[in-house]
């Protein structure tokens, strides 16, 4: 199996998963992305198409990570961190994008970190 065709795979998965999943005011979408060596999650209220609260692994809130940030303890600290900023805004209910991604991994660490500090889904 080539690049591409992981990719394109993904692409399908993603397209699957946004025509179910579709982020309102009263529960904005969670959207994720993970490259290598970083992870990236925002909240999303489709309706106006605004990011409401963003959070990455190259984010000054989390300069004390140390080393390498493409991690599950990188994930863990950015599901800690977006779900803090999100009920700061007064959003405690999303619904969890995970891009196509598989529900593993960094992906899942991320969920279960957020899904302890506060947020509902």
């Amino acid at each position: 199996m080539s690049v591409s065709n992981g990719q394109d795979a993904r692409s399908r998965r993603k397209q699957r998963i946004r025509k179910k999943v579709f982020g309102t005011a009263e529960r904005p979408r969670m959207s994720i992305y993970r490259s290598a060596s970083h992870i990236y999650v925002q909240i999303v209220n489709d309706e106006i198409g605004h990011t409401l609260v963003a959070v990455s692994t190259s984010s000054p809130e989390l300069k004390e990570l140390d080393g390498h940030r493409g991690n599950i303890a990188a994930a863990e600290a950015v599901g800690k961190l977006i779900a803090q900023k999100a009920l700061a805004v007064s959003i405690s209910k999303v619904v969890y994008d995970r891009n196509g991604f598989l529900y593993h991994g960094r992906v899942k660490a991320l969920a279960d970190a957020a899904r302890e500090a506060g947020l509902d889904f």
